[in-house]
This record gives structure tokens, sequence and C-alpha cells, in this order.
């Protein structure tokens, strides 16, 4: 008599920490709040996928890309605006302690760069205007709360504008992505396009300060 063989568990997926739908898949709503944390509090995670994770998670509300991972609308804005928030608030802190010896010390181009620009904003823009936009930029988003620690940005000032612009960012993408899996049929077979262009679009509003100040720059040059 032959004794049937139970088949062996599947094997857990591996999760890609570049890829949304892998992150949402695993993790949930919790997974959201962790990783709005990493992105915004810790200079490791300026490699992870903020907008479109939060886009993404906004769909999954609707229903429309994966119903067997739809999650509730309000718990999840409350783990992404409060691990974004969160997240800042723990980079400003690590800022103000270590100064800018962290970033100095980086070896990610990527991450040297981002910090140029964070200073950039800041002293371009001024601290409100800086940190409200930072939030739509990746990997300035990550180094511009502990440069304004390192800095010496007044921690009343810093507080006020990063929570506008967390709530600003985190609600906004997740509402954004929540409207359009509710009114636009299979709009999932275009995930990939709309998520482009939703990237492309938080981006607007730095370029279209940075063309604003090269505009008044010229013409008071000119006269």
């Amino acid at each position: 008599m032959t004794v049937p063989v139970s088949a062996a568990p599947p094997l857990p997926l591996a999760v890609n920490l570049l890829d949304s739908h892998s992150l949402l898949a695993a993790f949930g709503v919790l997974g959201v709040g962790l990783v709005m944390f990493a992105e915004t509090g810790l200079l490791i995670g300026f490699f992870l996928p903020g907008d479109s994770l939060l886009f993404t998670a906004g769909l999954l509300c609707s229903g429309a890309a994966d119903p067997d991972l739809r999650m509730s609308l309000l718990p999840l804005l409350a783990a992404a605006a409060g691990g974004a928030l969160a997240g800042s608030q723990c980079g400003y802190l690590i800022g103000r302690k270590a100064g800018g010896a962290l970033l100095e010390r980086s070896r990610s181009a990527k991450l040297r760069e981002g910090a140029h620009r964070a200073q950039e904003l800041l002293e371009r823009y001024g601290y409100a205007k800086a940190i409200v936009l930072a939030r739509f930029v990746p990997v300035v988003r990550t180094v511009l709360n502990p440069m304004a620690g390192a800095l010496g940005v007044p921690a009343r000032t810093f507080t006020l504008w990063q929570v506008a612009g967390g709530l600003f960012w985190t609600v906004g993408l997740v509402l954004g992505g929540y409207a359009l899996g509710a009114s636009v049929p299979n709009v999932d077979r275009y995930l990939l396009p709309v998520i482009a262009l939703v990237v492309a679009v938080s981006v607007a509003p730095v370029v279209f300060e940075v063309l604003r100040a090269r505009r008044n720059a010229q013409r008071g040059a000119a006269r």
C-alpha cells in the first residue's frame, strides 16, 4: 500500500522592496506605515517607493487593482500619515544630534545629491515652502529632515510645516488612487503608466518653483 506524501507547504515569496504591490501583499496597511517612516525618517530608506506605494494602496482600497488585497481606507490613511509624520520628526531629531556627519559619511552619490538639493531648497525658498515641497521629491524628502535639524531650523517651525506637507502628500495620494480606482473601470490595466504620471505630477510643484525662481532672477538681472 502506497502512503500518500503530503505536499510541502509553499515557500514564502520574496518581498521586492522596490515594488509597491509586493510590499502591500506582504505587509498590508502596517507595511505602508513602516515604509513611510523608513523613507522619511531613516537615511537607509531613501530608495523606497513612497509615491507609488501610497497611490497603489489607494487603488486597492477601491477594490480596483486586486480584490484579494482590498484594504480599509481610514486605517490606511492613519497608517500612512502617522508613519510619514513620525518619520520626518525622527529624521529631524537625528539631524540635530548627529549634524551633517551621517550624510557626509554616506557612500551613496544619490543620497549626497539629494542632500545638496535639500539644502538648496531650504536656502532658496525658506523653511516653510522647502519643507512642504520636499515631500513630493523622492530622496529629497528623506534627507531634508536631518538637514533641517543639522542647519538649526526651529523645532516648532519644522513640526508645523512637516505636518502640513506630510498630510497633504499622504492623504492626497491615497485619496487620488482611491478616487481613480472607484471611477475608472479596469484602471489596473494601466497601473504602471498611471503611477509614472502620478510621480511626475508630484514633482511638478518643485519644477514650477525652480522655473519661477529662474524667471525672477532673469528679470532682476535685466533691470
